[in-house]
């Protein structure tokens, strides 16, 4: 009985690190309000960098934007708030 207590004990930790640790990877930025850029900045950078922007969104705690590359592919993908980064993966 013993056994089968500090096993589940172990799961537990286990699971809880998993967790806290996709969240840290995956989770959502939580980057306070006044510290986003404007949808014009993002933008501005974006078309810096070749994209056409078609839309500017905020969603799950960053920006969701909807481009064409240079190429004429139309993509979309989520952008740091606070930095204009793109967050490769962020949403998937």
């Amino acid at each position: 009985m013993r056994k089968i207590a500090l096993a589940t004990v172990i799961a537990a930790i286990g699971l809880s690190t998993a967790v806290t640790a996709g969240d840290n990877t995956r989770g959502r930025l939580n980057v306070p309000a006044a510290d986003w850029k404007s949808a014009a900045e993002i933008k501005d950078k974006l078309v810096s960098a070749g994209y056409t922007v078609r839309e500017i969104e905020k969603d799950d705690g960053a920006y969701e934007v909807d481009v064409i590359d240079k190429d004429g592919t139309r993509m979309e993908f989520h952008v740091h708030p606070a930095t204009g980064e793109i967050l490769h993966g962020y949403d998937d």
